[in-house]
């Protein structure tokens, strides 16, 4: 039977010795996983002084999630022990504060901890000292029954990962990506998680760039519809659906396609931080990236031919009214012509003294009237 006084503590199975995470006075105190052991939903945490960003924090040995509740601090200390160990500190928009008492934790610099908390930044890879700042743009497709005016399209968000010798923390916002399946997937592959923080980065980048395809593939279906409302006879494209559908498209391509000087970065052969084995993993994810991007370019090129195609449909649309204006002006200026001329009230008129000079000159108007809409009309005036 268990002791009591051994209830919750950890294993490590490199050194064989227990160890108890300690409480840690803070509001940052509510770390829970995920989904608990049996599956279910995590307890929420108690209502603290404020709200804390922390999502889950776990720790890693020789590729194995370790069991019991960590706080960042506990972990981070115990990894520094383990050869084979890390943590990985997932966050969801934490407050500055929080991001700051973090920072002061695990060395982070100044200038990545206000990227983090802003999230509004492109894609990019920098280095401060021993520590990795790379931010992701995140994508997700919006389902809609109908394109519109206003329909959105594509949801962006961002992914910041501040990745060291011992510890990898992710700092999400928005929802276009969430991580939990990354989390749950990545911990099936203890032989890829041996390789460290590096291994977590490759997985949260290349579920981010997964997502880009399907984002990518998805908008092709509504360019086809696009382009199918605009060459149909019996439909009446808007310019405004077209121009959305552009917005969003330029939308995407912030997040797609800064991202490839980064990635080209991790993949050279000079960039010694990243293990060799992960450097291949990373070089699959630049391929997805590079086919994103050739998809999404030929989107643009597209959309801009289609909104040309709507353009010159609506100055044909144009030219044929204006015809049939002219056409309709024209046959009104016989009729106005004649009665100016029986207007101008002179004595010597030879037909004011005609019997039938009325209705011959009526039927003489109406005559030339329809002699002038059939040829209107055989040559597509009218």
């Amino acid at each position: 039977m268990t002791d009591r006084a051994d209830r919750g503590r950890s294993v490590l199975p490199s050194t064989g010795r227990a160890l108890r995470p300690r409480a840690w006075p803070s509001p940052v105190r509510a770390v829970t996983r995920m989904l608990n052991a049996d599956g279910s939903p995590p307890t929420p945490a108690p209502a603290g002084s404020g709200r804390s960003g922390v999502v889950d924090c776990a720790l890693y040995v020789d590729g194995k999630r370790q069991p019991g509740d960590w706080t960042y601090a506990d972990a981070l200390e115990v990894a520094r022990r383990e050869e084979h160990g890390f943590v990985w500190l997932g966050l969801h928009q934490p407050e500055l504060t929080e991001m700051t008492a973090i920072a002061e934790t695990y060395g982070l610099h100044e200038l990545a901890v206000e990227d983090a908390v802003k999230a509004a930044q492109r894609p990019k890879l920098e280095r401060f000292n021993d520590v990795t700042f790379l931010v992701l743009r995140t994508a997700r497709y919006c389902e809609h029954a109908e394109l519109t005016e206003n329909s959105e399209v594509v949801e962006t968000g961002q992914v910041m990962l501040f990745i060291g010798p011992k510890f990898l923390i992710s700092v999400r916002h928005g929802d276009a990506c969430r991580l939990s399946p990354v989390r749950a997937e990545l911990e099936t592959k203890r032989d890829l998680l041996l390789h460290g923080p590096w291994a977590v980065a490759y997985g949260i980048t290349d579920r981010v760039v997964d997502l880009y395809l399907e984002v990518a593939e998805q908008l092709e279906d509504d360019l086809d519809v696009l382009e199918a409302e605009v060459f149909d006879r019996n439909s009446h494209g808007r310019i405004q659906r077209i121009y959305q559908m552009k917005r969003e498209l330029v939308e995407f391509k912030r997040a797609v396609i800064p991202l490839q000087r980064p990635l080209m970065t991790l993949t050279s052969q000079v960039n010694r931080e990243v293990p060799k084995e992960i450097r291949r993993y990373f070089r699959d994810v630049q391929d997805h990236l590079s086919r994103t991007v050739d998809q999404v370019n030929s989107y643009d090129d597209l959309l801009n031919s289609i909104l040309q195609a709507r353009l010159a449909q609506v100055t044909v649309d144009q030219n044929n009214d204006m015809r049939k204006i002219a056409a309709w002006a024209a046959i009104a200026a016989f009729w106005t012509g004649v009665a100016g001329i029986y207007g101008m009230n002179f004595e010597n008129m030879p037909e004011l003294k005609m019997t039938y000079g009325y209705p011959v000159v009526l039927a003489l108007m109406l005559g030339v009237s329809l002699a002038l809409y059939r040829w209107f009309r055989r040559n597509d005036w009218l």
